[in-house]
């Protein structure tokens, strides 16, 4: 398996600022806004983002986890059963701006059954989405994200692994791998 780094680790700490000042761009001092990361990887990058806004405006940001296991469109189709994750949001969204985060935007069914598992906790004003790697020709539904760390143009038969300190590896790196 052939593989090549897209966001080498010294990298990826300045597109979280970048994203971060973005955000502030539209979110203003965050009063109106949320963060929610999806589960799993998307929690890891909710939680460098939360953190970054935090240092910023000094200030805490509610954060929150997604589990999205029982809305996805596949989870009866696999041949073991799926465990869920842990949904931690204590905070209400109705009425609220979403900042939805997750490592990679692929097909866009991911965020269209984190839409769904939302809506237990509220109607909120709007939905912004962020992603660390946008993978381009690859949608299955219309789904964009506002916030984008990197675009990648990828084919079917090549993956994106996101490897992050908090997942136990050494170092940030982001690949994208050819399958053989």
């Amino acid at each position: 398996m052939q593989a090549k780094v897209i966001i080498p680790h010294n990298l990826l700490a300045v597109i979280i600022e970048r994203l971060c000042h973005e955000l502030l761009e539209n979110h203003q001092d965050f009063s109106e806004s949320v963060i929610i990361g999806i589960q799993p990887k998307g929690v890891f990058v909710a939680e460098r983002i939360a953190s970054a806004l935090r240092k910023i405006l000094q200030k805490n940001i509610p954060l929150g986890f997604l589990d999205i296991t029982f809305f996805r469109d596949d989870f009866r189709k696999r041949e073991k059963p799926l465990s869920a994750n842990t949904t931690k949001i204590d905070f209400l969204i109705e009425g609220r701006k979403v900042v939805l985060i997750d490592d990679v935007l692929y097909t866009g069914r991911t965020v269209r059954a984190a839409l769904d598992a939302m809506l237990a906790f509220g109607r909120p004003a709007s939905v912004d989405l962020l992603v660390l790697i946008d993978r381009k020709y690859a949608r299955d539904l219309p789904i964009e994200a506002k916030y984008i760390g990197k675009a990648v143009h990828t084919f079917a038969n090549e993956r994106v692994k996101v490897e992050l300190k908090e997942q136990g590896f050494e170092q940030d790196t982001i690949w994208l791998q050819k399958n053989s």
